[in-house]
Parts: structure tokens; C-alpha cells; sequence
């Protein structure tokens, strides 16, 4: 029998090209940012990119560069265990729309998933408004839609 997590996909739409976000969100630098419900800093150490966050340090590793707009990644936890979460930028036109997949991991009950939807959420807008005060076109747009 095959198992499944239950999800949410969230999207925003941003009024700069497919390449300009992925650039931004590809490099972890920049997660400081825009994901504050995240990480407080990220710092390249010896095992690669390491995230300062609420619970402590965690491990991060983004795929290689493409030019498909994939950003997925993996976050390692201080348990050693990894956690999957899918990401990619796709083409809108002359702007973009950013899609944020997260599983609700075993154990985790509906309400701290709520919490982190809720977080998550407030991250792609802080990352919508920041590209837009950086774009000299009027930038990103902060609709969004939600899914799963």
C-alpha cells in the first residue's frame, strides 16, 4: 500500500522574471532575508550551508543549479533525520510564481502544521516584498494562492 503525507502547496506571484527569483532564492545568503520564520543566519561550514534557527542549527543543501527553476532542498535537522521540501519558480508571463510544497511529517499535529503554513506564508510575502523594493518596475506582487 502506498502512503502519503498530506500537504499544502503555496504560491506567490511575482512581478520579476523566472531567472531574477530563482537567482535570489538559489543563493542561501539571502534566506536571512526573507525567511525569518526560518532562520536568523546562514553560514557556509565545513558540511555546507548551516541555518541559525529558533531550534538551533540545521543543515541545508539546495540541488544543483538548473535552468528549470527547480530550488528544491533538504533540511537536516540536529536528529541527523532530513526533511524534503520541494520548491520551483516557473515563468508568468513577464513575471514569475514561486511554489512552496510542504508535508506534514509524522507526529506533527494539525494545529503546529497550521503554525507553519501561517509562517511560511509570511516568509513568501516578506520574499514578494523585498524583490519588489529591489525591482525598478514596480517589482512583486503580493497575491497568493494556496493549494492541497
Amino acid at each position: 500500500m502506498i502512503e502519503t503525507q498530506s500537504s499544502r502547496t503555496l504560491t506567490v506571484t511575482i512581478a520579476c522574471s523566472a531567472e531574477e527569483v530563482y537567482a535570489f532564492v538559489a543563493n542561501p545568503l539571502n534566506l536571512p532575508a526573507w525567511a525569518t520564520g526560518f532562520c536568523r543566519g546562514v553560514a557556509q561550514g565545513a558540511d555546507g550551508w548551516v541555518a541559525d534557527t529558533q531550534d538551533g542549527p540545521v543543515g541545508i543543501r539546495f540541488v544543483d543549479p538548473n535552468s528549470f527553476g527547480v530550488l528544491d532542498h533538504h533540511v537536516r535537522l540536529a536528529s541527523g533525520e532530513e526533511i524534503f521540501i520541494p520548491m520551483r519558480v516557473v515563468p508568468n508571463g513577464t513575471g514569475s510564481e514561486l511554489l512552496f510544497t510542504l508535508f506534514r511529517l509524522p507526529g506533527v499535529s494539525e494545529e503546529k502544521f497550521a503554525r507553519d503554513v501561517a509562517l511560511i506564508e509570511r516568509d513568501l510575502f516578506a520574499l514578494t516584498d523585498l524583490l519588489r523594493s529591489a525591482s525598478t518596475d514596480g517589482g512583486a506582487t503580493n497575491t497568493h494562492r494556496t493549494t492541497g
